[in-house]
């Protein structure tokens, strides 16, 4: 227990936004999850420790709501704790497999209040959303992708938001609009297209 801990410290102990990208760090949050599968509760403390902020930003981002969220966030340590033993490096790295968990839960939490609903243009989110051709330079004018924004079909404008905003995977699209994946990739390939043309001719 006492070993456990000490690798939650470390990995809490990051530099910057305390992003856990380092391999040490993803070995340590390995070990965390191995100990909470042996229903360690000195390494759930740990894992929550070094994870916590970076999770309830993901599900925060998703519910919008601090409090739902944090009390998402309890709910998804949970699911960790009772599901530590699924765990398996070679399907990805700890916090990819945790991120998942925590994205799940928010969408679930969604579905469970149905007076939820995703406001793209509120938030500050058009100052979040990468130019989707060259991933580096911002658009200068802004008013005009939100014009052409607003002329994209309602559920690929959405899953265009999700996706290059809050960075939803297509899979996660499908889940919240009962949709199959492939229906997923031709909306944001024809929300895409028809983003860029509007933006070409402004």
């Amino acid at each position: 227990m006492v070993q456990a801990w000490k690798l939650g410290r470390r990995a809490a102990a990051g530099r910057g936004d305390g992003a856990l990208g380092s391999a040490q760090r993803d070995e340590d949050c390995a070990r965390l999850i191995a100990g909470i599968a042996r229903e360690d509760r000195a390494a759930l403390r740990a894992l929550y420790e070094a994870t916590a902020p970076k999770l309830l930003g993901i599900i925060l981002r998703i519910v919008g709501d601090r409090g739902a969220a944090e009390d998402t966030l309890q709910e998804v340590f949970v699911r960790i704790w009772q599901r530590a033993g699924s765990y398996d490096a070679a399907s990805g790295t700890p916090l990819v497999w945790l991120a998942a968990i925590a994205r799940h839960r928010a969408i679930d939490r969604l579905r469970q209040d149905r007076s939820a609903r995703v406001a793209p243009l509120e938030d500050g989110w058009i100052e979040r959303l990468p130019d989707p051709w060259d991933g580096e330079a911002d658009l200068a004018d802004r008013d005009a992708l939100v014009r052409c924004l607003d002329r994209v079909e309602g559920p690929q404008r959405e899953c265009l938001v999700l996706a290059y905003c809050e960075g939803w995977s297509r899979e996660e699209l499908a889940e919240r609009h009962g949709k199959p994946v492939n229906t997923i990739k031709t909306w944001l390939r024809r929300g895409l297209l028809s983003l860029r043309g509007c933006l070409e001719a402004a």
